[in-house]
């Protein structure tokens, strides 16, 4: 690991040094007091961090920091300063670490031990980087072998919304002041900013162990999500849709295929309001082709795969009147009054609970002919 450090004061700047080779695992390729001359070796030379004091001559460290990025995103950066009242700026603009002097030997190795782990990016990118699964169907997940997922701890409720919705854009650039708007609308605006910055930081913090696929780097006034090799289930699910071709009996298993990939709705179980517009309307895409693969099998009388994928509607989405009528009409032709009755009871019962209304008049009109029928048959 490659290291420069900025300081203005020449004292500081040898002891940090001789702190750090004393820890080892890093090589000090220069120090330096003149922030100027720092930030053109910085960006001209192969750095994996940098040490950066905040309060410099003529220059704030916080925004040299954010020069330095914009021409190297990849280097880590831990500030050094004496004061903490730094601190959430400081992790908004990617900071690997912030030491507030005076520095222990235990809080430096500290440091150090991040800087070893999630370290030298650079030399990582140049890498065959390894697929990232990211799943947003059903269960939210993140794998790094495909079918094992990782654990993830997420700070807060925020800071995982505001992952989601980066990925939702990953790869262009979202603006702070809408990011505000999106989780602190009703917040004072100083206070809203400090917020997504320590919000910001709490994401990064997060993502780390997957930093060779997926971080967050500062562009102008917002945030990029940059990924490496990452699928997402969610964008791949709607291109393998729109590359269906007619359903028939030469296609059904490409339709079967691409349907097993649907494990639920787009952020299932969440409550973003930015969400449900896409949920919804994905979850009508499922619909209709599920409702295409059950009537292909209806229409070719293979009633058992027709009654598979009628029940799978009715269970993902139970409000769906034309798939109990299905069922009620095959249980009908199998002689099955009792699952007929059973399935009408479930529609009733969910649309009255759940909506407030009956079932339409086609399937009433149905039902008490079909009732009548049975009565007659007794």
């Amino acid at each position: 690991m490659r290291a420069i450090l900025v300081d203005d004061d020449r004292l500081t700047l040898e002891y940090l040094a001789q702190q750090i080779l004393k820890i080892g695992g890093i090589t000090i390729i220069g120090k330096y007091t003149n922030p100027t001359e720092a930030k053109e070796k910085i960006i001209q030379q192969d750095v994996d961090v940098v040490f950066l004091d905040i309060q410099l001559p003529k220059v704030n460290g916080l925004r040299l920091a954010e020069k330095i990025l914009k021409q190297n995103p990849e280097v880590n950066i831990v500030f050094v300063t004496g004061y903490d009242k730094y601190a959430a700026k400081a992790f908004e603009i990617n900071a690997i670490d912030y030491l507030v002097k005076p520095i222990s030997m235990n809080r430096l190795k500290d440091t150090v031990q991040r800087i070893k782990k999630y370290g030298n990016t650079i030399s990582a990118t140049n890498e065959k980087t390894p697929p990232l699964y990211i799943n947003v169907l059903g269960p939210f997940s993140i794998e790094k072998v495909k079918g094992k997922a990782e654990f993830i701890s997420w700070r807060t409720k925020k800071a995982f919304e505001l992952f989601l919705y980066l990925l939702r854009y990953r790869d262009k650039m979202v603006r702070k002041s809408f990011l505000i708007e999106l989780l602190w609308s009703d917040i004072e605006l100083e206070r809203a900013n400090d917020l997504l910055y320590t919000t910001i930081y709490y994401v990064r913090k997060t993502l780390r162990p997957f930093y060779k696929n997926i971080h967050i780097q500062n562009a102008l006034d917002g945030y990029v999500l940059r990924t490496r090799n990452v699928m997402v289930d969610f964008e791949e699910w709607k291109n393998n849709v729109h590359s269906l071709p007619e359903l028939t009996e030469q296609s059904i298993d490409k339709y079967l295929d691409v349907m097993s990939k649907y494990k639920g709705a787009y952020l299932q179980g969440f409550d973003f309001w930015w969400a449900e517009a896409e949920r919804h309307n994905w979850e009508q895409v499922w619909l209709s082709k599920a409702l295409e693969i059950a009537e292909f099998y209806y229409f070719h009388n293979y009633f058992m795969e027709a009654k598979k994928w009628y029940r799978k509607i009715c269970e993902f989405l139970p409000e769906t009147e034309e798939a109990h009528f299905a069922l009620m009409k095959i249980y009908d032709v199998e002689d099955s009054p009792s699952l007929v009755k059973q399935q009408y009871q479930a529609l009733k019962s969910f649309l009255e609970e759940e909506i407030g209304v009956s079932p339409c008049n086609k399937i009433l009109e149905w039902y008490r002919s079909w009732e009548n029928k049975i009565v007659l048959h007794k």
